[in-house]
């Protein structure tokens, strides 16, 4: 997703990428990874960068790390800013102890200065308020001013949204879990953004969270996940001509069974670029047994306000002009897993649904493995997706990996797999799989180095996912062209 600085290129040898990769490990200018969950994108009309905040998320650490921020000229090439909201020790509200989750940041034209709002909250989710700090610099740092119950309600789960047409901005927010919460709240703010003044609508009782809205010259389409926890669900969308209704019935995003494309909602972006107007979806594909393993999943979404639909349109790796608005998915090199070789306990097996009529399972440990052969590499580090089906049905239900089709079902939601290139064992690439369904393949990419001309190999093993050393059934790999070095596109 980002840029990569010299020295993390010389000592890496990865390679700097422009190209938008859902579901990879992004990495800023500095080579960390991104840490910034469940935020916002917001434009700086003044120099045209995109900044991005979320939750700061490191090993060790859950909650309260504070809000990051980063930068960026394409949606791609991130810098870091460091916390533009810091915790502090002992604070009533922004202390590490302290619940700081989804931060949005809008600029106030009546103050001049960027407000930012977000979740807040104790370890235990007992106050239920919402946050605010401001700020002369938009990467901050930002003032602590209060924590708030919204006109006199609780609020967990936090979103933002402002009108293109008038300027207006409104909270999006859950009411909480208990019994008597369970509804989403959409209200408007003050012409200062400094506190919430009207109600506008509310969903009751469909038990939703993570809200957001996506504006179009017609219509208003609200996204909003179900309550699964760290596990990802079907996302569904609301459509409506005005903000305060009537809202259609909830529809599905993705296809069904993908889980959203194991990510959930968070914040929506608007390009209006010089040719089109894309909208962008992004998401996150929460870790919850390594949080800062977390990933991003940006899409582009398709609208057709005349059939009142909307739906998000998967890439592995797409390439994004922000100056024009227009998008276009980078085509790969398929190779079939029923043309690899596989060893030990690997089998190919029949499966209707797969490439080619076959997937390959049985992928245990290092001593079974899938290894596809004759793979044309550029000599250039590249993108390469592995497409996968993960049942995450390996197990009792009432014990670590059991299927959650079963009663008393439990969720590991990832496998892990080794990945090695050219039989280079000192060097083992981790591929996260994510759990998909029976019969659902799903994609998850690597950046990896081949060698120049066609005589590449990459093999996948197993990795110890906490539970056992089981990788996930592979259906095929896509390996992408390295981005060229000069497009003339920003």
């Amino acid at each position: 997703m980002a840029r990569f600085s010299l020295a993390f290129l010389l000592c890496t040898g990865l390679a700097a990428a422009k190209y938008i990769v859902p579901g990879a490990r992004w990495h800023d200018t500095d080579g960390n990874l991104v840490s910034a969950h469940a935020g916002c994108v917001t434009l700086d009309e003044k120099t045209g960068k995109f900044y991005l905040f979320g939750e700061y998320k490191v090993e060790g650490h859950t909650e309260g790390g504070g809000v990051s921020v980063y930068s960026s000229d394409d949606l791609a090439t991130w810098d870091s800013h460091g916390l533009a909201l810091a915790p502090v020790e002992g604070h009533p509200y922004i202390s590490p102890q302290n619940i700081i989750q989804r931060p949005k940041v809008v600029y106030s034209d009546v103050s001049k200065e960027y407000h930012m709002w977000w979740h807040a909250d104790n370890s235990t989710y007992g106050l239920l308020l919402q946050g605010f700090a401001r700020s002369p610099n938009i990467s901050g740092p930002y003032t602590f001013v209060s924590a708030q119950a919204p006109m006199g309600n609780w609020s967990q789960d936090f979103g933002m949204f402002t009108d293109y047409k008038d300027g207006r901005s409104y909270a999006l927010y859950s009411n909480g879990d208990r019994k008597e919460g369970r509804d989403v709240y959409l209200t408007s703010y003050n012409n200062d953004t400094t506190s919430l003044e009207q109600i506008i609508h509310r969903w009751d009782k469909f038990d939703l969270e993570a809200p957001s809205i996506v504006q179009t010259d017609k219509s208003y389409y609200a996204l909003m996940s179900h309550k699964t926890g760290y596990r990802p669900n079907n996302v569904v969308a609301f459509r409506a001509d005005s903000l305060s209704g009537p809202w259609s019935q909830p529809f599905i995003v993705a296809p069904l069974n993908t889980r959203t494309y194991n990510s959930q909602s968070g914040f929506t972006l608007r390009i209006r670029g010089t040719k089109k107007t894309t909208y962008l979806y992004l998401g996150d594909q929460w870790d919850s047994n390594s949080l800062w393993e977390s990933r991003y999943i940006w899409l582009p979404m398709d609208i057709d306000d005349r059939r009142k639909s909307l739906s998000l349109v998967w890439n592995d790796v797409y390439d994004l002009n922000v100056k024009t608005g227009e998008y276009a998915a980078v085509k790969g090199k398929s190779y079939l897993a029923k043309d690899a070789t596989v060893s030990g306990k690997a089998i190919k097996q029949e499966a209707n649904f797969a490439s080619g009529g076959v997937i390959v399972s049985g992928i245990y440990g290092n001593d079974s493995t899938v290894t596809f052969t004759n793979i044309e590499g550029s000599g250039k580090p590249q993108w390469v997706s592995f497409y996968y089906q993960n049942t995450d049905d390996m197990g009792f239900g009432d014990q670590p990996g059991g299927t959650p089709d079963r009663i008393g079902g439990s969720w590991q939601l990832r496998r892990i797999a080794s990945v090695v290139v050219n039989g280079n064992v000192e060097k083992v690439e981790t591929l996260f799989q994510r759990d998909t369904h029976k019969g659902i393949i799903l994609s998850t990419p690597l950046m990896l180095n081949l060698e120049k001309g066609k005589g590449n190999t990459i093999t996948v093993g197993g990795l110890w996912n906490g539970f056992d050393y089981k990788g996930a059934d592979l259906d095929r790999i896509v390996v992408y062209p390295p981005e060229p070095e000069t497009k003339g596109r920003h």
